[in-house]
This record gives structure tokens, sequence and C-alpha cells, in this order.
């Protein structure tokens, strides 16, 4: 069961979409536009494709009346499943994998799936993807390669024929990480297969406040709020010379100045990091060698780090190193 799909409940004849996946295995699933209800899983029967198509009434061209329903028929068909957009990553054996785009709602979709750098993006797919269909990327994708897949960015359109309620573009942008990728597999809706699956479109569930455990925190004393630090995104080549960091270097012993270096060096890479840089270059100079030993001995095994490397030897000789982040 995913987001996007038809639904029936068990014990009463009401159909829906799944909106929502709530705690407590509970489903959020919209009976008609704007009305929805949380129903227990094991209350509701996914309706396949098969007998949707089957059931579902054919237009009659000849007709100009058209004929009563039931409130039921007509709540049910009144719903739009509006969410239910995912990129799914078919595994086809150890090493690769094939791209899937899933689009399980009842929009069609213009769009575009691009991949690459802040500036410069390649594109990998596009084209119009009808509802409750997918289209797969024609060339199968190795994993050893993944830290080159850079920053995905998906945008589309939300269409239907005839009169609908405009929508904003939708445009979202994010970075596999390999730490998380393979926690990611299920079953993926339409094709039906275990992948590594993510929503593009996906909510935040709404915060939930119990009201006792608010009242507990009420009662206890005041402490000092210490304000959230926001992460500066730095530039992506950080000069360490020492006269470039402070200005009371000539103070200094040698032990102060390695000691000012390594923690720049240590919070620019954090920040860098953080903020979902591809690389960055740190200018250490060549001297004796002791601030790049001690930053390539910090950067062997780091967990965030594909590769690192001498950096541009014509502009910097062997006094800079260029991390590859992933």
């Amino acid at each position: 069961m995913n987001i996007g799909d038809k639904v029936r409940l068990i014990h009463s004849k009401e159909e829906g979409i799944v909106t929502r996946f709530l705690k407590n295995d509970v489903v959020e699933v919209e009976i008609e536009e704007g009305f929805k209800l949380p129903v227990l899983r094991k209350e509701l029967a996914v309706v396949s494709k098969a007998e949707d198509k089957a059931f579902k009434p054919q237009a009659r061209v000849q007709e100009t009346i058209a004929p009563q329903r039931s409130s039921s028929e007509r709540s049910s068909s009144h719903v739009k499943a509006d969410k239910g957009i995912y990129l799914a990553f078919l595994p086809i054996n150890d090493k690769l994998v094939s791209l899937h785009i899933i689009n399980n709602s009842d929009w069609d979709l213009p769009y575009s799936l691009t991949c690459g750098s802040e500036k410069t993006h390649r594109g990998l797919m596009g084209g119009f993807l009808n509802a409750r269909s997918f289209q797969k990327y024609p060339i199968d994708l190795d994993l050893k390669d993944f830290d080159d897949w850079g920053n995905l960015s998906f945008q589309a359109f939300y269409y239907n024929f005839g009169y609908f309620t405009e929508r904003p573009t939708f445009v979202k942008r994010m970075r596999l990480r390999a730490n998380t990728f393979f926690n990611h597999k299920k079953s993926a809706p339409i094709l039906a297969k275990d992948c590594f699956l993510f929503q593009l479109d996906a909510e935040d569930l709404p915060l939930v406040i119990n009201p006792a455990e608010l009242k507990e925190k009420m009662m206890q004393p005041k402490t000092e709020e210490i304000p959230l630090k926001t992460v500066e995104k730095p530039a992506p080549t950080i000069d360490l010379h020492i006269e470039q960091l402070t200005t009371n270097f000539l103070s200094m012993n040698n032990a102060q100045m390695l000691d000012l270096q390594l923690r720049t060096f240590e919070t620019k890479f954090e920040n860098a990091i953080a903020t979902g840089m591809d690389e960055i270059v740190f200018i250490h100079g060549v001297g004796n060698g002791i601030l790049k030993q001690e930053i390539q001995k910090k950067l062997a095994g780091h967990k965030n780090v594909a590769w690192f490397q001498d950096a541009q030897k014509e502009k910097f000789g062997y006094g800079a190193t260029r991390i590859k982040i992933k």
C-alpha cells in the first residue's frame, strides 16, 4: 500500500485514496474531496487495477442526460489522488539498478529529471508521464558510480484534460546518500516489485502534541534558550595559510598555528557536508608537510569522503587537497 493507491473500506462501501500514513498503523484516506478519514490499515483493501478497470463505468457518447448515481459512486468519482510521485531503483543484480519514475497519482505530468551540480545539470529523462503509469530510464545504473549521480532535480506540471484547478509547478531537489539509500527498500506502486523507493512529493507528518507532556514541561523551571546555530556554506576553495586566518600570527608558536589551521579545516569541511556541497579544496601550502599530513589523516576513512587528491598541481603544486564529498 502506497500514497495514491485506491482502497476500499472492508466493512463499508466507501472507496477512497491513500493520502498519508499516520502512527500506530493508521492510514489517512480521502473519501471525497476535502473529507479524510483515519482508518486502520487492516480495515482497508487495495483496489486492483484489473478490478478498477473492469467495473469502471464507460462513457456513452449518445447520452445527453447523465444517469443518476448513488452517493457512494459520486463520492468515489470525485476523489483525486493528488500525491504519489516516486523514484524507484529496481535491483537487477548486486551491481546494477534500473531507474523508474512512477506516477501513482491521478494527474498527468509533463516532467523533467536532471542531475548535476549547482550550476550545470544533465538531462536524464523528460516527457509526458500519464496518471497511474511509470517510465524507465533506458540505461541501467552502476552502484559503484553512486557518488557521481550528483544532485537530482525533478520538475513537473499538473495536467488533466478538461477543467481543473490550477496547481503550482512541482519542484523537488534531492541528493541520495549511500548511508541511507539501502534503507528505503519496499514494494513500489504500479511496478509491484521491491525497489529502493523514494517519494518525491511526500508530506511531513504534523507535530502531535501530547497535553500531559506539554503540561509537565510547562511546570519545569525555565532554562536559558540557546539560539539555533545556522550553518554557513563555505567557499569552494579555503586558504589555510595562517596569515589568512588571523592577524595575530606573529605572536603564535607553531603548535598554536597548527591548532587554528586544523580547527578551521574541520569547521569548513563539516559545513561543506551539512550544506550539500559536492567537493571542496583546501590550500595548505607545501611547507614541512605537517598540516597536509594531519588533514589527510582526518580524511582517511571518513564516512562522507569519496576520495581526495592533490588539487590543480599546475596552480597549487602539491600545496592543496581536493576532497570529493559523498
